[in-house]
C-alpha cells in the first residue's frame, strides 16, 4: 500500500528554510511531495501523521563495523542493521575486518546474503585491499567488485608499504574504486593506548602520537596524486591530517575524508582518571587544539562526511581496562542526537549543515544514487523529535555493544521513525519491523 506522510517539517537542502510537506511514498520511491498549504487525497493510502517532527533523507553512514562474520558476540548484521535504522541510517557501509577477513568474494557474498535475509537497512560491503589485511599481497580486486564490494580497505590497521598502497590504487582506479585509508604508521604506535597528551602524561602512559596518522595521509596523498584513484581517508582526527588533506584538495587531489562524532566533541582532556576503556578508540581521542580542528575542517569542506565507526565490543572485553581493553566505541544511536544537541542547539551550525553532512555529502563522495528526498528517489527516511530531551542509556541500544563514554548525558534530536525504500523498519514505539 502507498503511504501519505502529512505534515512533515523539512529543510530545503539549498536554501536552508524550513518548511512543512506532504510526501507520497509508493512502490518504494517517493511519488510525490506537495507543500504544506496543499491538501492531498489519501484515499485508499496508509497515513502517517508527522506533525511536529523533522523528516530526512535516510542517515547514511560509510563506516561501521558489523563484526558478522566471526564475531557475534559483539554484534551480528541483524543487530548492527537494527541498531543503525533507531538511530536513522538507512545506508551502512561495513569495513572488511571480520573473520574470516573479507578479502575474497565468498565472504563479500555472505555479507549481503546475510544482510538480505536479516538486515532492515541497506548494507554496501567495503572488501579489504590485502589478503588477511596483512598488508603482504593485494586481494582479487576485480573478484570483489563483481561480488558487490564498493571499495577496498584495510581498516583496522594501516598499509605500512608505500609500494603496496601505490599498486592498490592504481588497482582500483583501473575499477572507477575508492581506497578507504585506516592512516596509521606502526612504528610509532605499539603499546600505546591513548593520544600523547595531557591524559597520557598523567598516568605515565605511552602516547600515541598525531604523525602516526598524519605520516600515511601525507604519503598517501601523493600516491592518490601519482595514481589518480578516489582517495578517502578514515576517521580524520589530528591538526596534521587535516592540514595535509587540505593542501591536497587545493592542489586538485581526488582526496576526501570522514570525521566521527567523538572526535568531534571529546578531547583527551574529557578522559576521567578511572581509566574507563569506553574511551579507548582508535584514532584515539586527541588534544582540544585537535578537536577544533577537526570542526573547522567539517565547517569548511576540507572534511567532507560523518560517520560513527560504529564498533562494539563485549562487556568482558571493555573491563580489561585502558591498557588491554580493545579500541572502539559504538555510535550509531547516538550520532544525530550528540550532534544535534552540542552544535545545531548551540547555533554554532544551522540544521541544514548537519542534515547535509549526513545525507547528501556522503551519497556525493561515494557515487550513491540516495541522501534526498526527491521525487523518484529511493524512499529512504526517517522522522525526528527534535524537541524531547532524554538521556542516553546504553542499556536500551538495539545494538549488542553498550560500550559508549555517552550514558547519562542528556541529549535532543531522537529518531522517531526510519524507512527504507518504502518499508517502515523502526518506530520509537514498536522497535524494529521485518
Amino acid at each position: 500500500m502507498a503511504i501519505w506522510i502529512l505534515n512533515a517539517s523539512a529543510i530545503d537542502p539549498v536554501s536552508g528554510e524550513k518548511e512543512t510537506l506532504h510526501l507520497r511514498v509508493a512502490e518504494g520511491k517517493v511519488a510525490q511531495r506537495l507543500s504544506g498549504a496543499e491538501k492531498p487525497d489519501t484515499s485508499g493510502h496508509e497515513v502517517i501523521d508527522a506533525a511536529g517532527k523533522l523528516i530526512s533523507p535516510g542517515f547514511i553512514d560509510m563506516h561501521v563495523h558489523l563484526r558478522e562474520p566471526g564475531f557475534e558476540y559483539k554484534e551480528t548484521i541483524a543487530s548492527g542493521t537494527r541498531s543503525a535504522a533507531k538511530g536513522g541510517f538507512t545506508t551502512i557501509a561495513p569495513m572488511p575486518n571480520t573473520r574470516p577477513v573479507t578479502d575474497n568474494a565468498e565472504t563479500v557474498r555472505f555479507v549481503l546474503d546475510k544482510a538480505r535475509a536479516e538486515g532492515v537497512v541497506r548494507v554496501l560491503p567495503y572488501a579489504a585491499i590485502t589478503k588477511n589485511e596483512l598488508g603482504r599481497e593485494l586481494t582479487d580486486f576485480p573478484a570483489l567488485k563483481e561480488a558487490g564490494a564498493i571499495g577496498f580497505t584495510d581498516d583496522g590497521v594501516g598499509v605500512q608499504n608505500a609500494q603496496m598502497m601505490k599498486n592498490a590504487m592504481a588497482a582500483a582506479q583501473a575499477l572507477g574504486m575508492p581506497i578507504i585509508a585506516h592512516c596509521e604508521d606502526d612504528t610509532l604506535v605499539e603499546g600505546a593506548a591513548v593520544t600523547e597528551g595531557e591524559f597520557a602524561k598523567r598516568h605515565g602512559l605511552k602516547g600515541i602520537p598525531n604523525e602516526s596518522e598524519a605520516i600515511h595521509v601525507g604519503r598517501d596523498i601523493l600516491l592518490a596524486e601519482a595514481t589518480g584513484v578516489h582517495y578517502h581517508v578514515c576517521h580524520v582526527s589530528t591538526e596534521q591530517s587535516i592540514r595535509l588533506i587540505r593542501l591536497g584538495k587545493s592542489v586538485g587531489v581526488n582526496v576526501t575524508t570522514e570525521v566521527c562524532p567523538h572526535h568531534l566533541l571529546l578531547s583527551d582532556e574529557d578522559i576521567p582518571d578511572s581509566m574507563d576503556a569506553n574511551w579507548k578508540m582508535n584514532p584515539p581521542l586527541r588534544t582540544p587544539k585537535d578537536v577544533e580542528a577537526c570542526i573547522r575542517g567539517l565547517e569548511d569542506g576540507t572534511i567532507d562526511i560523518i560517520v560513527t565507526d560504529h564498533a562494539p565490543h563485549s562487556g568482558e572485553e571493555k573491563a580489561r581496562g585502558m591498557a588491554r581493553a580493545p579500541f572502539g566505541i559504538v555510535g550509531l544511536e547516538t550520532a544525530f542526537p550528540l550532534l544535534y544537541t552540542k552544535f545545531v542547539r548551540t547555533g554554532r551550525w544551522t540544521l541544514g549543515f548537519l542534515l547535509g553532512k549526513l545525507t547528501r555529502e556522503p551519497a556525493r563522495v561515494f557515487g550513491l544514487p540516495y541522501g534526498t528526498l526527491d521525487v523518484g528517489a529511493p524512499a529512504d527516511l526517517t522522522l525526528i523529535d527534535l524537541d524531547t530531551e532524554r538521556e542516553v542509556d546504553p542499556a536500551s541500544f538495539a545494538s549488542q555493544g553498550r560500550n559508549t563514554p555517552f550514558a547519562g548525558w542528556k541529549l535532543y534530536g531522537w529518531p522517531a521513525l526510519t524507512m527504507v525504500e518504502g518499508n517502515v523498519v523502526w518506530t520509537d514505539n514498536g522497535g524494529t519491523n521485518r
